[in-house]
C-alpha cells in the first residue's frame, strides 16, 4: 500500500507539473492577444507565475505546515487551480478586453508595462498561488510516505517528477495540443489533470498527518532566505537574457521558446538530483560547498554566455552537417539552448538544492524555500527583460548575473583564491568581448544604427552599393531603401481603390516608405501604429515625412482601443511565423479592423508569399473571408522573388466603380507621380486583382480559420521558415493556378471595358509565368532571345499590358546600335500592338536618323 502511495505521489507531481506549464504556454498566448507582442506576454506571464507561486508558498505554506490534513490541502489547491482555469477559459476574452481598454491605444511605456505585469499577476493569482501551495502540501505528505530519514532526497525526487511533468507539458502543449486543439481545449485538458490530481489525493493519501515542528526564528533563516531570493532573481534573469539573445539567432517561433524552456527545466532538475545523489551524508563544511557552487555558477554563466557569440557558427555548422529540414532546424535551436543553458542550469539546480537543504536544516520548509526563491525570480522579467536590456544591453546584463553570484559568496570567502578566476573572467569579458549584438554585415557594408529595446533589437545596415536595410532582431527584414517602388505601391493601390480618402491608417511602419508615400498627399491625414519605438526612430533614416503621425502602439490594441474611423486601413505584410505576428491574421483582428472603417472604407491586408506556404495562406484567406464575405485579392507587383498578395475588403461589401475610380485616378496621377509606380492608368490599378470572392472561397476550401482561440497560423507558418519546400516564385504560380478573377464580380463597368480588363489579367498571368525561368543576361541580344517571344505573346493577349511593353522597348533601344534591323522589326511590332503609345514610334524615328 505504501509503495502504491509513493507512486501515486510521483504521478500526481508529474501530472501537476504538466498542467502548470501547459497553462503557462496557453496564458502567454492569450496574453499576447492584448499585450500585442509574444515576448512581452511571456515576460508578464512568467513574472505572474513566479509571483503567484511565491505568494502561495509563503502565505499558505505555514498554515499547511501546522495543519494535520496536508493531503486535503493539496487536493483543495489542485481543485482551485482547475476551477480557476475553467473560469479563465470563459472569462479571459472579456478580461483581456477590459485590460486592453485600461491600457489605451497609445500608452506610455511605464503604463503599458504596469498594466501588463500587474494585470497578468492579478488575473492568474488564484491559480498560481494555489500552484505555489501544492509543493508545501506535498512536502508534508511526502515526509510521511517516504520517511523522514532522508527527507531532502525523497522530496527532491518528488520535485524531479514535477519538473519532468513540466518539461513534457511545455513540449506537448507547443508541439501537439495547441496546434490540434487550440487554447481553450488545451486549457481544458490541464483542468482535467488538476481535477484528477485533486480526486486521487483526496482518496489515496492519509487524511491525518502529524503536524510539522514549529517554525524557526526569523534570525536563523534570514541569511539562507536572502540567498535563495537573490539566486532566484539571478537564475531567471540569466534565462530571460539568453532567450533575448537567441531570438536574434534562432527563428523565434512558438517552438523556439518551448525548446529553450524545456532545456532550462531539465538542467535545473538534473542539477538538483545530481547533488542530492553525490553529496556525502554527514557533517561537512556547508559554507565552503555553497561558495564553491557560487563560483562555479559564475564561471558556468560566463561559459554559457561565451557560447552565444558562437551561436551563428554553431547553427550554420549543424545545419550543414544535418542537411537541413525542419527537424534539423529545431535540433539546431535545441543545441544552442543546450550550450547556453546546459552547464549553468546544472549548477543552478545543485545550488538551489544545497541552499534549500541548509535552510531545511535550520527548520525552514522546502515549500518556503521554494517560495522565497520564486519570489526573487518573479522580479527578473521586469528587472532584466524590461529595465536593464535597454540600459546595458544583453552582454552587460549577463555580466551582472555572473558578478552577482560572486558577490553572494560569504564574507572574506569572496576574495579567496577560488573566486579570483571567475572575477577575472567577468572583468576580461567586460573589457574585451564585443556586445552581444547580431548584425549581418556583408562585405563592404557598415552599421548605420543599432538600438536595443525592451522587446527587440533594431538595426540599419548600409551595403557597399549604398542600399540601407532595416532589420528586427537581425532575422526579420522590414524593408530597404531599394524597395520604394513596391513599398509605395503597397500604399497607393489601397488608397486608389477609395474614391476620396481623407484619413488612412497603416498598421506597421517598417522603413516608413509605404506610409510616407501616402503622406505625400496634402489632403490625406495618415496615422501609423508601430509596436516598436526603435523602428519609428530608425525609419527617420529612410524617410523625412513630417506630416506622418506615427504612434508607438500595438496594431491589435490600437484598432480596438481607438475610436477613429478611417477611409483606408493598410496592414503591413507581417512575417507570420515571428513572435506574436500570427495574431494579426485572426478572424477577430480582421473584424476589429472592419469596425474601424468609415462608410465605404477599404482594408488591405498584405501577405508576404515569400514567407508563407500555401497551407498557411489558405487559413489566412479563410479567416479574412469570414470577416469580409465579399473579399478579393490583388498583387502588389509582378515580383517573383518577393511576391506580395493583398486581401481587400470593403466596409459595405460592395463592388468598385470603375468610372468613379477613374476620375480619382486622373486627379491623383499628376500630384502623386503615379507613373513612377506604374499606376498611371485604370488597367494598372484594377488589373492588379487576381482573385474574386468565389475564387478565394474555393482556395480556402476546408482550411481551418485562424482565430484567437485556435491560432493555427503561428504553428503552420514556421514550417516554411525552418525548411522551405519551394521557391517563392513556385508558390506564386501555384496560387495563380488555383485562383481567378471575374472582373464583373469585383468591378462595376461596361461590358467592353470589363472584357479588356479580363484580357489584361490573363496577360499578367502569362507575364509572370514567362519570367519564371528567365536568367540574367550580359546584353540585350541574349535577354531578347529568352523573353521576346513570350512577351510579345503577352501583348497579343492584351495590348494594354505595359509591364511587357516597356522591357521590350528598352531592349530594342539597347539593341539598335549593334543590330538596327532587329531593333527596327521589334519596334515596329510594338508600335502596331500599342498604337496609342508614342514611345515605340519615337524610337523608330530616332533609329531612322
Amino acid at each position: 500500500m505504501a509503495a502504491k502511495r509513493v507512486w501515486a505521489a510521483h504521478g500526481l507531481m508529474l501530472a501537476s507539473g504538466f498542467a502548470g506549464l501547459g497553462y503557462q504556454v496557453v496564458w502567454a498566448q492569450q496574453g499576447a492577444l492584448w499585450l500585442g507582442h509574444e515576448s512581452a506576454a511571456v515576460l508578464a506571464v512568467v513574472a505572474a507565475f513566479f509571483g503567484g507561486l511565491a505568494l502561495g508558498a509563503l502565505l499558505m505554506g505555514p498554515r499547511i505546515a501546522r495543519s494535520p490534513r496536508p493531503a486535503r490541502w493539496y487536493a483543495a489547491c489542485e481543485a482551485l487551480i482547475g476551477g480557476w482555469g475553467t473560469l479563465l477559459i470563459g472569462l479571459m476574452p472579456a478580461v483581456s478586453g477590459a485590460l486592453l481598454a485600461i491600457t489605451g491605444p497609445q500608452p506610455s511605456a511605464a503604463w503599458q508595462w504596469t498594466v501588463a505585469f500587474g494585470g497578468m499577476f492579478l488575473l492568474l493569482l488564484p491559480a498560481t498561488a494555489a500552484m505555489g501551495a501544492t509543493l508545501p502540501a506535498m512536502e508534508r505528505v511526502g515526509q510521511q510516505l517516504l520517511g523522514a530519514a532522508q527527507p531532502g532526497r525523497a522530496l527532491a525526487a518528488l520535485y524531479a517528477s514535477n519538473t519532468l511533468g513540466a518539461v513534457v507539458g511545455v513540449l506537448a502543449t507547443a508541439f501537439w495540443l495547441l496546434p490540434a486543439l487550440g487554447l481553450a481545449r488545451t486549457a481544458a485538458c490541464c483542468v482535467v489533470l488538476n481535477l484528477f490530481c485533486a480526486g486521487i489525493a483526496w482518496r489515496a493519501f492519509p487524511a491525518e498527518t502529524p503536524p510539522a515542528q514549529a517554525s524557526p526564528a526569523a534570525g536563523e533563516i534570514a541569511g539562507p532566505m536572502l540567498r535563495l531570493a537573490l539566486t532566484g532573481l539571478l537564475g531567471l534573469g540569466y534565462e530571460v537574457l539568453v532567450v533575448r539573445v537567441l531570438s536574434q539567432v534562432t527563428e523565434d517561433t512558438v517552438y523556439t521558446f518551448a525548446l529553450l524552456l524545456a532545456v532550462y527545466l531539465v538542467g535545473t532538475s538534473l542539477g538538483a538530483a545530481l547533488l542530492a545523489r553525490l553529496r556525502k551524508p554527514g557533517p561537512g563544511d556547508d559554507e565552503d560547498l555553497t561558495n564553491r557552487l557560487l563560483s562555479a555558477l559564475s564561471l558556468a554563466c560566463l561559459l554559457g554566455t561565451g557560447s552565444l557569440w558562437a551561436a551563428e557558427r554553431v547553427r550554420d555548422g549543424w545545419l550543414a552537417t544535418t542537411g537541413g529540414g525542419m527537424a534539423a532546424a529545431l535540433g539546431a535551436e535545441a543545441l544552442l539552448a543546450l550550450l547556453a543553458f546546459g552547464l549553468p542550469t546544472l549548477v543552478m539546480g545543485a545550488l538551489f538544492s544545497e541552499l534549500s537543504r541548509r535552510a531545511m536544516a535550520r527548520g525552514l520548509s522546502l515549500g518556503r524555500a521554494l517560495g522565497v526563491n520564486t519570489l526573487g525570480a518573479a522580479l527578473a522579467p521586469l528587472l532584466f527583460g524590461v529595465l536593464l536590456v535597454p540600459l546595458v544591453g544583453p552582454k552587460g546584463g549577463l555580466l551582472l548575473v555572473a558578478a552577482g553570484y560572486l558577490l553572494l559568496r560569504s564574507g572574506g570567502a569572496r576574495w579567496r583564491a577560488g573566486s579570483w578566476a571567475p572575477a577575472a573572467a567577468v572583468l576580461a569579458v567586460a573589457v574585451l568581448a564585443p556586445p552581444l549584438a547580431f548584425v549581418e554585415l556583408p562585405e563592404g557594408a557598415r552599421l548605420v544604427s543599432y538600438q536595443e529595446g525592451a522587446m527587440a533589437a533594431v538595426s540599419v545596415v548600409e551595403d557597399a552599393q549604398g542600399v540601407s536595410r532595416l532589420r528586427i532582431n537581425n532575422r526579420q527584414q522590414e524593408g530597404s531603401s531599394a524597395t520604394r517602388l513596391v513599398d509605395g505601391r503597397q500604399a497607393l493601390l489601397p488608397l486608389l481603390l477609395h474614391p476620396a480618402p481623407q484619413h488612412a491608417l497603416f498598421l506597421g511602419m517598417g522603413t516608413g516608405v509605404t506610409s510616407s508615400v501616402a503622406a505625400e498627399d496634402p489632403q490625406l491625414q495618415v496615422d501609423v501604429a508601430e509596436l516598436l519605438p526603435e523602428v519609428i526612430a530608425a525609419s527617420r533614416l529612410f524617410v523625412d515625412a513630417p506630416r506622418l503621425h506615427a504612434v508607438a502602439a500595438d496594431a491589435r490594441r490600437f484598432v480596438r482601443a481607438e475610436d477613429t474611423r478611417y477611409d483606408v486601413i493598410v496592414s503591413d505584410n507581417f512575417h507570420p511565423a515571428r513572435s506574436g505576428s500570427g495574431s494579426l491574421y485572426t478572424v477577430e483582428h480582421f473584424q476589429a479592423v472592419r469596425a474601424r472603417l468609415a462608410a465605404g472604407g477599404v482594408f488591405c491586408q498584405w501577405l508576404p508569399l515569400h514567407q508563407l506556404d500555401l497551407a498557411t495562406l489558405r487559413s489566412i484567406v479563410q479567416s479574412f473571408v469570414l470577416a469580409y464575405p465579399q473579399a478579393s485579392a490583388i498583387l502588389a507587383s509582378d515580383s517573383l522573388e518577393t511576391p506580395v498578395l493583398g486581401l481587400v475588403g470593403r466596409a459595405d461589401d460592395g463592388r468598385f466603380d470603375a468610372a468613379v475610380l477613374h476620375a480619382s485616378l486622373v486627379r491623383a496621377a499628376g500630384p502623386r507621380g503615379l507613373a513612377a509606380f506604374g499606376l498611371d492608368d485604370d488597367f494598372a490599378l484594377l488589373g492588379s486583382f487576381v482573385a474574386d470572392t468565389a475564387a478565394l472561397q474555393r482556395f480556402a476550401a476546408d482550411a481551418p480559420a485562424n482565430t484567437d482561440d485556435h491560432p493555427v497560423v503561428a504553428y503552420l507558418a514556421p514550417r516554411v521558415t525552418y525548411a522551405p519546400d519551394s521557391l517563392p516564385r513556385d508558390r506564386l504560380l501555384a496560387l495563380l493556378a488555383e485562383v481567378s478573377v471575374q472582373p464583373a464580380q469585383v468591378i462595376t463597368a461596361d461590358a467592353a471595358w470589363l472584357q479588356r480588363l479580363a484580357a489584361y489579367g490573363q496577360a499578367r498571368r502569362q507575364f509572370i509565368a514567362a519570367g519564371r525561368d528567365v536568367r540574367p543576361a550580359r546584353n540585350a541580344r541574349e535577354m531578347l532571345a529568352q523573353v521576346q517571344a513570350p512577351l510579345l505573346a503577352v501583348l497579343h493577349t492584351s495590348p494594354d499590358f505595359r509591364p511587357a511593353y516597356m522591357p521590350l522597348l528598352r531592349m530594342a533601344t539597347a539593341l539598335a546600335p549593334s543590330d538596327p534591323p532587329a531593333a527596327r522589326a521589334l519596334l515596329s511590332e510594338l508600335a502596331q500592338l500599342q498604337p496609342d503609345r508614342p514611345e515605340a514610334g519615337e524610337a523608330l524615328k530616332q533609329l531612322a536618323l
